[in-house]
């Protein structure tokens, strides 16, 4: 199946998960690699555009990846705790995705877009063992950033 993320041309290329290792996120904890992706370019825009200072608009590039879709673990958002679209994150969400990681069953943990709630993200775990040989960048293009969507 295909997902897609939206990132700096410098590092579109990157699928390591070491930018998310770095700082953490909603679901992931520092230290621990993962890949954010979105079931939809309208998903990963949304997530771009929430995550990036108002003066700032890196050039960005597109990419579309190829996962496994027998490699897929979803979290309901009735099984999440009820302030899980909360910003900042709960830490419990990280627990959660840290959880599923240390299981190492899929290779992608499929979850609810807390700016969209109806829309999907896939974390993919760079740590999985059949991640270097499952997950492809089907394509890497240019993406066209409209500056009015900084107004916001």
């Amino acid at each position: 199946m295909k997902v897609y993320r939206i990132a700096g041309k410098k590092y579109a290329g990157d699928i390591s998960g070491k930018g998310a290792a770095l700082y953490g996120g909603r679901w992931n904890k520092k230290g621990t690699a993962v890949l954010y992706t979105g079931e939809s370019i309208e998903i990963a825009l949304l997530e771009i555009l929430v995550h990036t200072p108002p003066m700032l608009v890196p050039d960005l590039s597109l990419v579309t990846l190829e996962i496994p879709g027998n490699s897929i673990t979803e979290l309901k958002p009735e099984e999440l705790p009820p302030n899980w679209f909360d910003y900042p994150a709960p830490g419990i969400l990280a627990e959660i995705a840290q959880q599923w990681i240390e299981q190492n069953q899929n290779l992608a943990l499929k979850v609810p877009s807390s700016i969209v709630h109806s829309s999907y993200n896939y974390i993919l775990n760079c740590q999985h063992k059949d991640y270097n040989n499952n997950v492809k960048i089907l394509e890497i293009k240019d993406f066209h950033f409209d500056r009015r969507l900084k107004k916001c």
